[in-house]
C-alpha cells in the first residue's frame, strides 16, 4: 500500500537534525561560531540551530563580515544585528574592504572573501572558546564546488566538494538540503532575509555555473543534475576516505623519523616509496607534506611528480622547492621533507 507523505513546514528542521545526528556534527555542550552574511542559507542555519540549541544544550555566536563591495551592505549588516538581538544570539562583527584586500594581496576578490569570512571565523571560535564553526553550505553550492574543481581537472579529493565535516570542527548541517527548499522555508517562517544581488551577475565562475551551466544541464540533460552531482561527491569521498586510510598505514610503514609536531622534518625510507603504486605515493607525498608544512595549497600534480621523479632516480645532489617553505631531497635511501 502506497503512503503519500505530507510535507510538513519543519521538514527542512527535521532535515538538518538528521544530517547533524548522521554526521554527528554536534555533541553536547558544544559552543558554535555561525557564519552568517544574512541571505536566506545563513539565516535559515542560524533559525533552525537556534530551535534546535536546547536539544544539546550548544552555546551560539554569530560571526558576520561586511565586505563593503556592495551599497546594500550596511543595510545587511543591521538586518543580521536586529535578527541576533531578536533571538538573543551574541554577535560579532568584521568591517573590512574585501576589494582593496584582494589587490593588496595580488589574488581574487572571490579567494580574498573566502580567505577574510575564515581567518574571521577562527578569530571569534578563539575568542569565545567556541569548538566548532557551522557554514551555510548547501547541495546547491556543493554541486557547483564540484563542477568548479572538473573545469579545473580535479582528482577523487576534488570531486567530493565541500566536506560535510572537516578537521572535526568546521560543519555544514544545511549540506543535504536545497536552495529552493531553503529559500521556500524562509518564506514560510517570514524570516525576510537579504538576496545578494551580485549572485544574478555573471562575472565569476561560480555565478557563471550556477546560473548558466547548470540550468542548460537541468533543461538538456537531467533535471535531477544536482541530486546526481552529489550522490557523486559521496561516492568519491568514500573513496577518498579508503585511500587515506591505505596512505596512512603506508606512512607509518616507510616512517624513520620526524613524525613530531615540534619538528619540521620527516623522513620516509626511499625504497620502500619507490615500490608502491604510483596514486599511493601521490598521497603519500601530499600527506607528508601537510604533515610538516600544515596544509598542502599550491601544490599541483607537476610537484608531485617531480618528487616522484626524484625519488625514483635516487638522485642525491638535487632538491625540489614546491612551493616558498618546503623542501624535498633524496640522500642515502631516504627522502627528507623539510618546512
Amino acid at each position: 500500500m502506497l503512503v503519500w507523505l505530507k510535507w510538513g513546514e519543519n521538514m527542512l528542521e527535521d532535515r538538518v537534525l538528521d544530517t547533524i545526528t548522521k554526521y554527528n556534527m554536534i555533541q553536547d555542550n558544544d559552543k558554535v561560531v555561525i557564519g552568517v552574511s544574512g541571505g536566506p542559507d545563513s539565516i535559515a542555519l542560524l533559525t533552525i540551530l537556534n530551535k534546535l540549541k536546547e536539544k544539546w544544550n550548544i552555546k551560539l555566536y554569530v560571526a558576520h563580515i561586511n565586505h563593503r563591495i556592495r551599497k546594500e551592505a550596511e543595510e545587511e549588516t543591521e538586518y543580521v544585528k536586529d535578527f541576533c538581538a531578536k533571538i538573543g544570539v551574541e554577535i560579532y562583527i568584521k568591517e573590512i574592504n574585501v576589494e582593496e584586500e584582494a589587490k593588496r594581496l595580488k589574488i581574487g576578490t572571490e579567494e580574498a572573501g573566502r580567505n577574510i569570512r575564515y581567518a574571521f571565523f577562527e578569530e571569534v571560535l578563539e575568542k569565545v572558546g567556541a569548538n566548532k564553526i557551522a557554514t551555510a553550505h548547501q547541495k546547491n553550492d556543493n554541486a557547483e564546488t564540484v563542477l568548479m574543481n572538473i573545469m579545473r581537472g580535479t582528482s577523487i579529493a576534488g570531486l567530493k566538494g565541500i566536506e560535510k565535516v572537516r578537521d572535526g570542527k568546521f560543519i555544514r548541517p544545511l549540506i543535504e538540503c536545497s536552495r529552493e527548499e531553503i529559500e521556500n522555508y524562509c518564506k514560510d517562517n517570514k524570516l525576510d532575509p537579504k538576496y545578494d544581488k551580485s549572485n544574478n551577475e555573471n562575472i565569476y565562475t561560480r555565478n557563471k555555473i550556477r546560473n548558466l551551466l547548470i540550468p542548460y544541464l537541468q533543461k538538456e540533460y537531467n533535471p535531477n543534475i544536482i541530486d546526481t552531482i552529489n550522490r557523486l561527491a559521496d561516492l568519491a569521498a568514500q573513496e577518498e576516505q579508503f585511500l587515506n586510510k591505505v596512505v596512512e598505514k603506508e606512512y607509518e610503514k616507510l616512517l624513520i623519523s620526524g613524525d613530531n609536531k615540534k619538528e619540521n622534518i620527516v623522513i620516509l625510507d626511499l625504497k620502500k616509496f619507490n615500490q608502491l603504486d604510483y596514486i599511493i605515493k601521490s598521497k603519500l607525498v601530499l600527506y607528508t607534506i601537510a604533515k610538516v608544512y600544515g596544509r598542502t595549497t599550491g601544490i599541483e600534480k607537476v610537484h608531485i611528480d617531480d618528487i616522484i621523479k626524484l625519488c625514483e632516480n635516487n638522485i642525491g645532489n638535487k632538491y625540489l622547492s614546491p612551493r616558498k617553505g618546503i623542501k624535498v631531497y633524496v640522500k642515502k635511501g631516504k627522502i627528507f621533507f623539510m618546512a
